[in-house]
């Protein structure tokens, strides 16, 4: 398994006690699988793609990523673990103004040490394979919105995570352009061999999906019906 979270509890201060967003959830997902988490506004699934990404820690449970438990590692080693292993798509591309498209994946390779400049055909490889190769050279203001959630997933792939953790991607998007990033995700989930969890409470292009588990109240119930 790439991203086993088990038994995980986390608990946020509520007035004089404390409010559950997780309540002994364990999740199982295997690279090259995308399991999507749906439920209603509140009922845990942000707290657990988080937990997920490790950017929360939890009360209790585990967090195990390609077999390496997450418990104990310091704050620096967490940020280590998230660049080597983890792809993030926020549901706000939040792509930088000044940079064109490949620029923006370009700079992960920064992030992570490497070169820009000998990162580039990778990163012209990843804007191919989400259908942005001749866009390339633009800036976000240049391109759409479904455009530049596409950046977005590409940017998320650059580093070649294992873990691949999208959150509400459809949501400032119309109905084809939803339908279209799903797509995207799923077939690069499989492409990629990333064990990828998708967060949305849109359930209307999840066809394709590999599995679907549904939060509510915080504890993650029977996969929803298909």
């Amino acid at each position: 398994m790439s991203l086993n979270l088990t038994d995980i509890t986390l608990t946020y201060p509520d007035g004089a006690g404390r409010l559950t967003a997780l309540d002994h959830v364990t999740l199982e997902v295997p690279r090259g699988s995308l399991t999507a988490v749906v439920g209603p506004s509140g009922s845990g699934k942000s707290s657990l793609l988080a937990v997920a990404a490790t950017l929360i820690t939890p009360d209790a449970g585990t967090v195990t990523i390609d077999g390496a438990a997450t418990t104990g590692l310091t704050r620096a080693e967490l940020a280590d673990l998230r660049r080597r292993r983890i792809g993030i798509v926020f549901q706000q591309p939040n792509l930088l103004p000044s940079l064109t498209a490949v620029e923006q994946l370009q700079v992960m390779a920064q992030i992570n040490r490497r070169s820009p400049a000998r990162a580039r055909p990778k990163a012209m490889e990843l804007l191919d394979a989400v259908g942005l190769a001749g866009e390339a050279d633009r800036r976000p203001h240049q391109l759409s919105g479904g455009q530049r959630q596409r950046v977005n997933i590409a940017r998320a792939l650059m580093n070649e995570p294992t873990v691949l953790l999208v959150d509400e991607p459809t949501s400032a998007l119309d109905h084809d352009r939803g339908a279209a990033v799903i797509d995207l995700i799923v077939r690069l989930t499989h492409q990629q061999a990333a064990a990828t969890v998708l967060v949305t409470h849109d359930r209307t292009h999840l066809a394709a999906v590999d599995r679907i588990v549904e939060v509510r109240d915080g504890r993650l119930r029977v996969p929803a019906a298909r």
